[in-house]
């Protein structure tokens, strides 16, 4: 019991622990999910381990029992005993004997509770409804109090310190039927455990109550939006300023709209650079809440609302660990996949900021910039940021610091024939880019033995944001 109470309390740490400081918790989420299925196997062991020991209560109160057994469960009935069988005649259902009781009650709500979210964290559900997960996993605290009033009928009992100092109990359970002596072998006493579970359950929900108050503190401040963007491709760009806030590219936001859900807070990556004076994100409408929030915005075909009249956001963060490595070593190959090219908006914009800047000087002589996407429509916004960059880049002579390579993955049959028909123009049919997109996936063993033969003998980090098996990705840059 004990293991699987501080599993789900690491898990609530580790999860409520949000904060920059903590670099070495970064894979937070990933050990919350093993934590889980801890919990899974440990609460499937729990459960079975009681439901065998309760056939086995039911079966000493029979007629046929004998033995040990049968002598225990007698215990009770006759004055100046207690029991040590919480069946207390055979002529019952273990079931619904167990529901009678304030174990078994909260037994079963911490087991409907925790089935519950572990069905509900699935990919597919977190991806195509994530209102479900976010509410699903709020059945925590539902869990947390059953947790805590779950040893309280004291069904597991034991024998007292008093009983065991009079008996001898390697002798005496060979000799039940002397139980009745003074000596050597007097009546066992039996006593309900302590309750424990508070104990364990106490920290975490302490820690999370403050994570909480913090939170609400944040909600009340201020968040002025500047600017309000709508792309084409259905992504919502919002440009934001508050107060003290302080961020580092590939970091994350949390962001509340109280005319939507005074209750949902939505994590979304943050896309400006330090050096700029606000902060941005992009929304893409992917869901019920996003789809809400561009509607607030006037966004998805309507016209765009006057500054006055826009939706009261509440933003806590920043959190997550930056993506500062980037710069710290003089060759840099950043991959990314579909939606996971959010976080390099603000590395690249943080990039130009800082070849710009005299001092301190650059570490980074060159960034191999790596996009695999499967819809074209996904290029829109981030393609004006690459195009932005590019001009800029070439204004100042420093086109050889960024190298990006974009890969589209999923096409159809009216799109090849566009492309072929623009294939010997300067720019790419698709963004508009001096480079060209390339069709299908890349090959890693060629990209990679292209960049050991342009930087031989330098120092290379790989910042991988794909779905793609990063062990992979790192063997083959190993091979530099």
């Amino acid at each position: 019991m004990e293991c699987w109470v501080l599993n789900e309390s690491l898990s609530v740490i580790l999860v409520c622990c949000r904060g920059t400081w903590r670099r070495q918790l970064d894979k937070n989420l990933k050990f919350h999910k093993l934590v889980a299925y801890g919990i899974a196997v440990n609460a499937t062991i729990h459960i079975v381990a009681h439901a065998c020991n309760l056939e086995r209560y039911h079966r000493g109160q029979s007629v046929e029992a004998g033995g040990l057994l049968a002598a225990l469960s007698k215990l009770g009935d006759t004055c100046n005993e207690s029991y040590l069988n919480p069946i207390r005649t055979f002529r019952t259902n273990t079931t619904s004997e167990l529901l009678m009781t304030i174990t078994g009650i909260s037994g079963l709500m911490i087991s409907l509770a925790f089935i519950l979210i572990m069905t509900s964290s699935t990919e597919f559900i977190r991806q195509t409804s994530y209102e479900l997960f976010w509410c699903t996993h709020h059945l925590f605290i539902i869990f947390f109090v059953s947790l805590a009033i779950h040893g309280a009928g004291r069904i597991v009992r034991g024998q007292t310190p008093e009983s065991l100092l009079r008996h001898n109990v390697t002798f005496c359970r060979d000799h039940y039927a002397e139980w009745q002596a003074a000596a050597p072998c007097p009546v066992p006493q039996f006593s309900g455990k302590e309750p424990s579970a508070w104990k364990w359950v106490l920290g975490p929900v302490v820690l999370y109550a403050c994570e909480r108050l913090i939170r609400f503190w944040r909600f009340h401040q201020e968040v002025v939006i500047t600017k309000v963007v709508s792309h084409p491709s259905g992504v919502l760009e919002l440009h934001m300023k508050k107060r003290h806030f302080h961020m580092a590219p590939g970091q994350y936001v949390l962001i509340q709209c109280p005319s939507i859900s005074w209750l949902e807070w939505h994590p979304f990556t943050l896309t400006s650079a330090p050096q700029e004076d606000f902060f941005s994100v992009h929304i893409r409408a992917a869901g019920d809440w996003t789809a809400a929030l561009c509607r607030a915005f006037g966004a998805e075909g309507q016209a765009l609302k006057e500054p006055w009249s826009l939706p009261r956001l509440a933003v806590d963060g920043p959190f997550g660990a930056a993506l500062t490595d980037v710069f710290r070593y003089p060759v840099s190959v950043c991959v990314a996949a579909g939606i996971g090219v959010t976080p390099f908006a603000a590395v690249l914009k943080s990039l130009w900021y800082r070849c710009c800047e005299p001092e301190p000087p650059l570490a980074l002589s060159k960034v191999y910039f790596y996009w695999i996407c499967r819809d074209s429509r996904a290029f829109e916004w981030f393609a004006d940021l690459l195009l932005s960059l590019e001009t800029r880049m070439s204004e100042q002579g420093k086109t050889h610091l960024l190298s990006y390579h974009i890969f589209l993955t999923g096409w159809d049959e009216h799109q090849v024939i566009h492309i072929a028909l623009h294939w010997d123009e300067n720019t790419d049919v698709i963004t508009g880019l001096k480079q060209k997109t390339f069709y299908g996936r890349p090959n890693w063993n060629n990209e990679f033995r292209q960049i050991a033969y342009n930087h031989p003998s330098q120092q290379l980090r790989l910042i991988n944001a794909t779905t793609s098996p990063v062990q992979l990705l790192r063997v083959q840059a190993g091979r530099l």
